[in-house]
């Protein structure tokens, strides 16, 4: 295949997957608009200069999956990561406005995924919003069957605490 039917074969690629990849990182980034747009931008440089490979994969969704959560990862390894924070996130003009009580729910399970250690948050992600099996994940990750279950056991108590504390707090009457 020559280099206009590559590029034409990974924009066919990228137009089909690109929104469920932005979707996953925003939950790995714990909602960072910014940061996720950032590792998916990070993620389909890799598998452009790997697409010989990537379209001999079984699974190329799969295997995009894997790079952007390795990127994800990588980037949380970095002794020093330089980060932009604007004064307000852009919004997406195709997205719907949340509700005030849906706004406040997203906002309060992206602040305790942030509380998440990165490899933990992974887990959770992979397994809880990406459903993928315990082997499944622990092939993403690159660990064992063991380490994904303990991570995701600690993640979740983790989870369960802030979350309950979050979402149904103490009043003056039950204290």
């Amino acid at each position: 295949m020559g280099p206009a039917g590559r590029d034409e074969e990974f924009s066919s690629f990228v137009r089909e997957h690109r929104a469920a990849l932005v979707g996953a990182a925003r939950l790995l980034t714990a909602g960072d608009e910014g940061w996720a747009e950032d590792v998916v931008q990070t993620t389909l440089t890799r598998l452009y200069l790997r697409w010989r490979h990537v379209r001999r994969a079984d699974n190329r969704f799969a295997y995009a999956r894997t790079a952007l959560t390795h990127a994800f990862i990588d980037e949380t390894r970095r002794a020093h990561r330089r980060r932009e924070l604007s004064a307000q996130e852009p919004r997406d003009p195709g997205a719907s406005a949340p509700t005030g009580a849906d706004h406040e729910t997203r906002a309060v399970v992206a602040d305790a995924l942030a509380g998440l250690a990165p490899r933990q948050r992974a887990v959770v992600v992979l397994r809880h919003w990406l459903d993928l099996d315990v082997a499944e994940t622990a092939r993403v990750l690159g660990c064992s069957p063991g380490t994904v279950k303990s991570q995701n056991a600690r993640a979740l108590a983790h989870l369960r605490e802030v979350l309950d504390v979050a979402l149904h707090p103490a009043t003056e009457e039950t204290r």
